[in-house]
């Protein structure tokens, strides 16, 4: 009787801790464009979310360019290099749900060179891209600003990337894996913002 209250109990935290990561996370991308709001997938998606969310609060994508932009397809950002070859200095695992997908405009979604290669590049769709379902890790959704997604050019700038929302129990639930992000991190990009 007790292993299964037990189990019920910790059934019960993992559902509120899931339940409280999906409460309402969002990323404000300012651009020299204007502002792109998107609501972000905590609860499906964790480890893609909290290496967004991780990379935001570091001040790393801040002045970062939209290197590759394709008209009617995607825009996509987040290489420091800002040639496409750049990332945060490691790489994880692809996290696919297959309740995600690359269904309309406003679809955001980690951009990678192949299999398990995800860094810190991602990408925002124009419309529909089904092929890329299964391939690319689906971490969000525009939930206002698609038109300035619309609106920008190769070399545009991401001027602040602000995370809304409780991050605390997303990063309690990946902190081994954010702790590792960030020793390399620290060596080759230390953050831009104090205290985060």
């Amino acid at each position: 009787m007790f292993r299964r209250i037990a189990l019920l109990c910790a059934s019960f935290c993992i559902v509120g801790v899931s339940s409280a990561m999906a409460a309402d996370l969002k990323a404000t991308i300012e651009t020299n464009k204007g502002t792109i709001t998107v609501e972000l997938y905590a609860d499906k998606v964790p480890v893609t979310v909290a290496n967004f969310v991780n990379l935001a609060q570091r001040g790393f994508y801040d002045g970062i360019k939209f290197h590759r932009v394709i008209s009617d397809f995607m825009i996509q950002t987040g290489d420091p290099l800002g040639n496409g070859t750049g990332g945060p200095g490691y790489r994880f695992a692809d996290e696919i749900d297959p309740s995600l997908r690359h269904s309309g405009p406003g679809v955001l979604s980690m951009a990678n060179a192949g299999p398990n290669t995800n860094g810190s590049q991602f990408f925002i769709t124009h419309k529909e891209t089904a092929w890329l379902d299964g391939k690319h890790a689906v971490f969000g959704k525009v939930v206002d600003g698609q038109s300035v997604v619309d609106a920008i050019e190769q070399g545009d700038k991401m001027v602040k990337v602000t995370i809304q929302g409780d991050t605390s129990p997303l990063l309690e639930q990946t902190k081994e894996q954010v702790a590792k992000w960030n020793q390399t991190l620290d060596k080759n990009y230390p953050a831009k913002t104090a205290g985060k």
